[in-house]
């Protein structure tokens, strides 16, 4: 008999056993710790962008959603660079989201772009670089976020490396049954307008006191420093550069005919004339020749083909 009423026991709702115990609010209350969250970052974060950097940004609180969180990321979709974040003494697993669009339009304002030149760029994944800027601007999100949620200790939040949004989050089995909140704002840097998103547990919004962040030394930067901070960012990112040799011309007859063993001549007649084009994403850097180091092959750069500020333009993609 007591198996038999075992079996009969229907499970709770998810949904209802989150809700009375703590980790899930009614619509009302989670649209008014959206709309709080949204207005600070509004009226918060292009002061201290700009303060930052020199740029002048728009920020607008969109609105937000309520879902599991795992169900709540996978919306962000393949126009977001997403991060694993934590904050001690607040909340140990959440992510933060920046559009792709936002950085590549920022990457190219501080690459001296004017910002009427800069158009709505394609839909694509970030390159390592953008990644990298990513990584800066997700910074700034976490100290609006820090201050407005005042989490005792005043610790910074630890945001992990960015990644594309076809990504995962290592944060998969810890939230796969917790319900969040999709938090979104819209950012608008010169024509191109894009946004930034923040995934949230519902159990530590439930619990948290949004308050105004209070301007701080470290909000006031100089623009120079964080200037020097990008461009040192941009400077240790890790390109993959490829050479190419021009191979002499060879009949389609003779091509259609070449076996294993085959050999080709280099196009240049004498071994000092070899010249060697290198590149990385597509875009020629230097003109070096070839050369030999022990057992090893090497090319010499001999000349520039393009000028560093061009260089890292092409790069940017």
């Amino acid at each position: 008999m007591a198996n038999a009423a075992q079996s009969n026991v229907t499970p709770m709702e998810p949904a209802l056993l989150a809700k009375l115990t703590g980790g899930l609010g009614d619509s009302k209350r989670v649209a008014k710790i959206g709309a709080d969250i949204g207005q600070i970052y509004s009226h918060f974060l292009p002061d201290i962008f700009h303060s930052e950097t020199g740029i002048a940004i728009d920020v607008d609180y969109l609105g937000c959603e309520s879902g599991l969180m795992t169900d709540l990321v996978q919306k962000l979709g393949k126009d977001f660079a997403v991060a694993d974040c934590s904050l001690r003494n607040w909340c140990p697993n959440f992510l933060m989201a920046t559009g792709t669009a936002f950085i590549m339009a920022l990457m190219e304002r501080m690459l001296g772009a004017a910002p009427d030149t800069i158009m709505e760029p394609e839909v694509r994944a970030l390159s390592q670089i953008e990644l990298d800027l990513a990584a800066l601007v997700m910074g700034r999100l976490g100290d609006v976020l820090r201050s407005a949620v005042n989490a005792p200790g005043g610790f910074e939040a630890t945001i992990d490396p960015p990644f594309n949004g076809n990504g995962k989050t290592i944060f998969e089995e810890a939230i796969s049954a917790q319900f969040g909140m999709l938090i979104r704002l819209k950012v608008e840097i010169g024509k191109v307008a894009s946004e930034f998103a923040l995934v949230i547990p519902q159990r530590t919004l439930l619990k948290t006191t949004i308050v105004a962040p209070k301007p701080s030394a470290q909000a006031l930067k100089k623009q120079e420093e964080w200037m020097e901070m990008i461009s040192e960012q941009v400077k240790r990112s890790q390109v993959t550069l490829e050479a190419k040799i021009r191979l002499q011309s060879l009949t389609l007859k003779t091509i259609s005919r070449l076996v294993e063993g085959d050999v080709i001549p280099f196009r240049d007649v004498r071994q000092d004339d070899i010249c060697v084009e290198v590149s990385a994403n597509g875009a020629n850097m230097y003109n070096c020749e070839f050369g030999r180091a022990g057992d090893r092959y090497t090319v010499r750069v001999k000349n520039n083909v393009s000028t560093d500020d061009e260089i890292l333009r092409h790069l940017m993609g």
